[in-house]
């Protein structure tokens, strides 16, 4: 998949809301008032952690799966993954009775990897770098015929994950930002076309890991820079920013903040007790950008996007 595929625009967005309705859920937004109070803002979470599969890739990967053709779907479908996507995909594959094959990095975390495999899928495992990934799934698909489904730099995919979006301005009224967390870009390159399309005035603010911090650099210099050896505990985020979601970051984005894997952990620690709900460290990535840059957001009504809570509960970060 390369940036020469057609940006989804608003209406893609839309129809995509419509073939993922059946297959998803219509996530929740919570709040606190202690958070609010510590914080100086309004905040509120929206939170896909509580989506099919734990995570917002149950809606690009239903989206992509549920547009194809019966002759693009027939040899099943396929994609690299760290864990969430490729739930994601094996869920959305067998809801509509066809083969998922998931190339999954040797280090991914167990949790995720028996996630995928409950799923059925076919799991074939390959060395943690995304060369290696990229290679083990184009001999998959020389092999199998299954059609690609890349986890971010895919225009269904992209419009899919834009639906978080669609939900929260309906959900959420005089919002001042909307803040996400970026790794491939798949959900931020999604979110920013909903929000600029339909609110532009609202502030689309990303998160990224300081140890994986391709996004920010390349945003900083107007060209994409690879990801050379990510080193954080946010493995959902490790990923190597998409070309096609970087052309439609560069365009509708407004800011790209780090954060240390210390202030992820202790964003972490607050959305559990605060927020009684489990959150993956790629999740509290949005929060651990409040909690670093403090005066950015104070005063402001802000959306967070909780991207995710499928971790290991026998090996936390602290």
């Amino acid at each position: 998949m390369t940036s020469a595929q057609k940006i989804p625009d608003i209406d893609a967005l839309r129809e995509a809301q419509a073939r993922v309705a059946p297959h998803t859920h219509r996530t929740p937004i919570y709040t606190s008032t202690l958070l609010d109070r510590d914080c100086g803002a309004s905040l509120m979470f929206k939170c896909e952690n509580l989506q099919k599969v734990g995570a917002f890739k149950a809606r690009g990967a239903s989206n992509a799966v549920f547009s194809l053709s019966d002759e693009q779907a027939k040899n099943g479908v396929a994609t690299h993954s760290s864990g969430n996507h490729g739930a994601a995909l094996a869920m959305a594959a067998g809801k509509r009775g066809i083969a998922a094959h998931i190339v999954m990095p040797a280090g991914a975390p167990s949790v995720k990897k028996e996630a995928v495999a409950a799923y059925g899928a076919n799991i074939i495992e390959c060395a943690p770098t995304l060369i290696a990934r990229e290679q083990a799934l184009e001999e998959l698909v020389g092999r199998t015929g299954a059609h690609v489904v890349h986890p971010y730099n895919d225009a269904r995919v992209i419009a899919g994950q834009g639906t978080v979006a669609l939900e929260i301005l309906e959900q959420l009224d005089d919002l001042d930002m909307v803040v996400v967390p970026v790794g491939g870009g798949g959900l931020l390159a999604g979110v920013a076309v909903a929000v600029k399309s339909l609110k532009p005035g609202i502030e689309v603010v990303a998160i990224e890991p300081a140890g994986a911090d391709d996004a920010f650099r390349s945003f900083g210099l107007g060209r994409l820079i690879p990801q050379n050896s990510p080193n954080t505990i946010a493995d959902g985020l490790r990923a190597g920013l998409g070309e096609l979601n970087f052309e439609i970051i560069q365009k509708h984005v407004d800011t790209i903040l780090t954060v240390e894997d210390a202030t992820i952990i202790e964003a972490m620690k607050l959305q559990w007790s605060r927020l009684k709900t489990v959150v993956e460290p790629s999740g509290a990535v949005s929060f651990a950008g409040v909690l670093e840059y403090p005066e950015r957001f104070r005063g402001r009504r802000v959306a967070l996007v909780i991207s995710g809570g499928n971790l290991d509960l026998d090996n936390l970060p602290w």
